[in-house]
């Protein structure tokens, strides 16, 4: 990355980001609504108080959602303040926010690290509603949703940066199983200044790629303004997708125009030592550390580890499918032919029938020369079809090899006298008549003899041949 970074060593690049993950949880922060927003009807899993009526009152915060909120900043080697913490209201006025607050607490952790990026606060907060701008619609069931905040120092120098953390950062939450998968449940807003100007916040944009664009837009037009001699205005600003352009949206507000008080209907949230202790033992190993561990362990490749822990499911499974094999061999065949076997069927580990103990048996057998490698991967599509045993399922296609040595000699035997002509042409050193007499075994044991034994034992016998 120090590459990336050097090309835009001249502009004192400086990126941060404010990053929005919903949290898993099956009820919305301050009330009993589900908060499953996709599958509803519009305005459907609704109450009065996640949409502000008059006279109600928040419950106190999900406590699910703290729990998920916690594991992510401990996750990412931030520290919980040893202190209440007020939930606050945030005002500002939109259609899609009906009390024209949002509620959102003070920092909760900080003064944590990820590849090499300060993370310097993580707030919980609600989620508003979905206005759709072009029919002046708002559907209120995505309105109290859980959300974590996670806000970055400036430290990225690149958008190639950026992207790789946030990749990364990604693929760690859904380590940690804490955040819902759905396309937009995760934002960001983005802010970016280049040589020591003011900051502009590029708001709400709603994937990897689509913050890279960004980036790379708003470098080139903030570049074009100050060659010209003008000046970069302090402003929030809207990221185009279909256009892959920023447009001015608003004069950016500071912390005091949202006019922040604590929520007089919410009593402090206090995180108890006990409670701390008790999420950070349950958190699992990061996807940085499993790479590592790994690469030293197993002795794997770095294309076939990254592909492994892509997955956490995929990489459970190697690990327990290695305890009963090579594993070199196990990792290979998890991250290229199981993985795209399972992607052909939109499929994952935990929906298809496969397990550990298929990968462990199958490389066993084509160590021991009884399955051939093309026919394994026919094997291993059945295993995740249909969850049954390695043994069965060569069986029933009868694809076990024949390895056996003295079984290989009496058929090489019978070929070697049934074919007089392409053993003399052997003799005389016609190289395609091995070709020629190894196709017959093959034909005569319909492709199940193990080749490179038989290549060896067809050898030796020609050559012994008077």
């Amino acid at each position: 990355m120090q590459l990336h970074e050097d090309k835009y060593k001249d502009l004192n690049l400086k990126i941060g980001l404010e990053i929005h993950v919903q949290l898993k949880t099956d009820q919305k922060i301050f009330c009993e609504c589900s908060s499953d927003y996709i599958n509803s009807s519009p305005n459907n899993n609704i109450c009065p108080i996640c949409t502000s009526q008059p006279g109600s009152k928040p419950m106190g915060v999900n406590q699910k959602a703290l729990e998920n909120l916690l594991k992510i900043g401990l996750f990412l080697g931030c520290k919980a303040y040893e202190k209440p913490f007020y939930v606050q209201r945030k005002h500002y006025f939109y259609p899609d926010l009906p009390s024209n607050y949002q509620r959102t607490s003070q920092p909760i952790l900080g003064n944590g690290v990820f590849m090499g990026v300060g993370i310097w606060e993580i707030h919980i907060e609600e989620d508003p509603g979905r206005y759709e701008l072009r029919e002046g619609k708002v559907d209120f069931n995505r309105s109290g949703v859980p959300l974590a905040e996670i806000v970055t120092a400036p430290d990225i120098k690149s958008p190639e940066y950026a992207r790789e953390f946030l990749r990364d950062l990604l693929l760690s939450l859904e380590y940690l199983g804490v955040i819902r998968g759905e396309s937009g449940s995760i934002r960001a807003d983005v802010n970016i200044s280049i040589m020591g100007g003011n900051r502009i916040e590029i708001k709400n944009v709603n994937s990897v790629k689509g913050i890279y664009k960004a980036l790379k837009y708003e470098i080139v037009r903030q570049k074009a303004v100050l060659q010209r001699g003008g000046t970069i205005t302090m402003e929030t600003r809207h990221f185009d997708e279909a256009s892959m352009i920023t447009k001015t949206l608003r004069k950016k507000e500071t912390v005091a125009d949202y006019r922040y008080i604590p929520d007089p209907d919410l009593v402090p949230i206090y995180i108890s030592p006990e409670m701390l202790n008790e999420i950070e033992s349950v958190l699992p190993e990061s996807p940085h550390n499993k790479k590592k561990r790994f690469m030293e362990e197993y002795s794997l490749g770095e294309e076939i580890v990254d592909s492994l822990i892509s997955d956490l499911y995929l990489s459970d499974l190697f690990e327990e499918s290695a305890k009963n094999s090579n594993p070199l061999e196990a990792g290979k065949w998890c991250a290229t032919e199981l993985k795209r076997r399972l992607n052909e069927k939109n499929l994952s580990v935990s929906t298809s029938k496969i397990k550990p103990k298929h990968i462990s048996d199958m490389v066993g057998f084509i160590e021991r020369g009884e399955l051939s490698v093309k026919n394994a991967k026919w094997i291993i599509e059945d295993a995740v079809d249909t969850g049954e045993e390695i043994p069965v399922l060569m069986d029933k296609k009868n694809f076990y090899q024949i390895s056996s040595e003295d079984t290989l000699i009496k058929i090489i035997e019978k070929i070697i006298e049934d074919n007089p002509k392409a053993v003399l042409d052997f003799k005389s050193g016609n190289q395609n008549a091995l070709h020629f007499l190894f196709g017959k075994v093959v034909n005569e044991t319909e492709g199940r003899a193990e080749p490179s034994k038989t290549i060896k034992l067809l050898k030796d016998k020609l050559c012994a041949v008077a």
